[in-house]
C-alpha cells in the first residue's frame, strides 16, 4: 500500500466515524423530540353537595300552641266538650285537634290515620273524625267527613289519609283541623275505663 492509499483509508475511516456520530446524535435528538411532543393532558371535575331536608309533624289541642307528640306515651290529651269520665249510653262527646308541618319542614306530606283502644268499654264506643275549616267542633259541625260515624274505636277504615302542605319560610305549614266525636253505645259498662289513641302518621311526598 502506498502512502496515498494509506492516507485515503484514514480519511475514509474518519468520515465513517463522523457519520456514525452524527447518526447517533440524530437518534438521540429523535428520542428527545418524541418526549417533547407528547400529548397535552388536562382534566375537569364536577362535585355536588347533598344535604338532607327537615321533616316534623306537630299537633295542637287549642289551635294556637303546637308541640310534638311523637309517641303514644306522649299523646296530646284531647279536651272534650263534655266530661268523658261520666259517660252514659247514647252520650256523644267532642274534642278538637289540629296538625301541621313545622316551619323547618322542607317536604309536603300525606298523613295516614289509625287508632288503637284498650279497656272493657272499647267494644261499646264508636267515633268519627271530621275536618272543619276552623279550629273547634260541635254537634252541629257540618265539616268534611274523614272517618265516618259509628266506626268502632281502635279501628280505622283503610285508606284514611289527608295532605299537609309546607309553609313559606319562616312560617309553618297550614294546619288541618280535626274534630273527634265519640259516642257511647247502649251496652256501656258502668265505671269501666277505656283509652283510645289516634295516630297521625305523616310521610313526606317530595
Amino acid at each position: 500500500m502506498n502512502e496515498n492509499s494509506a492516507v485515503q483509508q484514514g480519511e475514509a475511516k474518519a468520515r465513517s466515524g463522523k457519520i456514525r456520530a452524527i447518526l447517533a446524535g440524530g437518534l438521540v435528538l429523535g428520542v428527545g423530540a418524541t418526549v417533547v411532543l407528547a400529548a397535552w393532558n388536562d382534566s375537569e371535575f364536577g362535585a355536588g353537595t347533598f344535604t338532607a331536608g327537615s321533616f316534623n309533624l306537630e299537633g295542637s289541642v287549642d289551635g294556637t300552641a303546637y308541640t310534638d307528640h311523637a309517641t303514644a306515651g306522649t299523646a296530646a290529651p284531647l279536651s272534650f266538650t263534655v266530661n268523658p269520665s261520666n259517660l252514659a249510653p247514647g252520650d256523644t262527646v267532642y274534642a278538637p285537634f289540629a296538625v301541621r308541618l313545622d316551619a323547618g319542614t322542607t317536604s309536603p306530606a300525606t298523613v295516614t290515620v289509625s287508632s288503637a283502644a284498650d279497656g272493657p268499654n272499647s267494644a261499646n264506643l264508636s267515633y268519627s273524625v271530621t275536618t272543619p275549616g276552623a279550629f273547634g267542633c260541635s254537634s252541629g259541625d257540618a265539616s268534611t267527613v274523614l272517618v265516618p260515624a259509628a266506626t268502632p274505636v281502635g279501628t280505622t277504615p283503610a285508606g284514611i289519609t289527608f295532605p299537609l302542605a309546607i309553609g313559606t319560610s319562616p312560617a309553618a305549614g297550614a294546619a288541618v283541623n280535626l274534630c273527634f266525636k265519640v259516642t257511647a253505645g247502649a251496652n256501656l259498662i258502668e265505671s269501666e275505663v277505656s283509652t283510645v289513641t289516634w295516630e297521625f302518621a305523616a310521610a313526606s311526598t317530595s
